[in-house]
């Protein structure tokens, strides 16, 4: 398949999980990619396991020095910049009542500061006609425990996603938002040894009675970065297997 032929995507957080699916799936499509991310080693496994045509950036998407390096980087290497996947960032479910300064720091800084100003450098670099992309979840629609400073900097994600996609229309650029719902990931595999019975609970809140795979994220992600969508900007596309439409969950 070559929808992404001639294309250098860029895909922050693109050493693990979500980011990952997405730049095999970009790669598998034809794509040049740059993957960015903070753990050099996990950058490393990740080139290794994808293969080329790919360049790996080690660098915090909270440090705007290392954002300029990475589209910097791009350019030397390839000379273009035609699509962003925004998809770096943590997540912590903590209460309200044990939530600290530095709790609320580490994910505004890196979910939503931390976008901003990822899209805020590349528009120097980007070409015109350029798609980005930005990975938000379905907490932004929902209401969870635990997840007020996690879910309100994904809700920001989401509204970041509308108004760059006014602010950058006059350039062609198009900016849209996917809401992941529960995807099987690394963290997700973390909760499953500390809680075996978290997959079945989770399947059985899910219309579609599964969790989702990387693979569902990087179709969407595909789909929003070729010129599939090109008359689609600003949207919040949401690949939550129904999770959002049946909420609230059965208790």
């Amino acid at each position: 398949m070559t929808r992404l032929k001639n294309k250098v995507a860029i895909i922050t957080g693109g050493n693990s999980g979500i980011g990952k699916g997405i730049a095999k799936h970009f790669l598998a499509e034809g794509a040049q990619v740059v993957i960015f991310g903070r753990n050099q080693q996990s950058l490393d496994q990740a080139k290794e396991e994808l293969g080329d045509p790919l360049l790996v950036v080690q660098g915090d998407v909270t440090n705007t020095q290392h954002l300029e390096n990475l589209y910097k980087q791009t350019l030397l290497q390839y000379g273009q910049c035609d699509i962003l996947v925004a998809n770096a960032g943590v997540g912590e479910r903590i209460h309200i009542d044990n939530a600290t300064e530095e709790n609320f720091d580490r994910m505004v800084d890196s979910n939503y500061r931390g976008t901003f100003f990822t899209v805020r450098h590349a528009l120097t670099y980007l070409n015109p006609r350029a798609s980005i992309i930005l990975i938000a979840s379905c907490g932004a629609t929902i209401t969870l425990k635990r997840h007020s400073i996690y879910a309100s900097t994904k809700a920001a994600i989401v509204k970041l996603a509308k108004s760059f996609a006014y602010d950058l229309a006059d350039r062609s650029i198009r900016v849209n938002s996917i809401s992941p719902g529960y995807v099987k990931t690394p963290i997700f595999d973390e909760r499953l040894r500390s809680d075996p019975g978290y997959l079945s609970r989770r399947e059985a809140n899910i219309p579609l009675k599964r969790i989702g795979t990387p693979q569902d994220i990087a179709n969407a992600a595909l789909f929003l970065a070729s010129d599939e969508s090109s008359y689609i900007t600003g949207i919040d596309l949401l690949v939550d297997g129904g999770y959002s439409a049946s909420f609230p969950e059965p208790t």
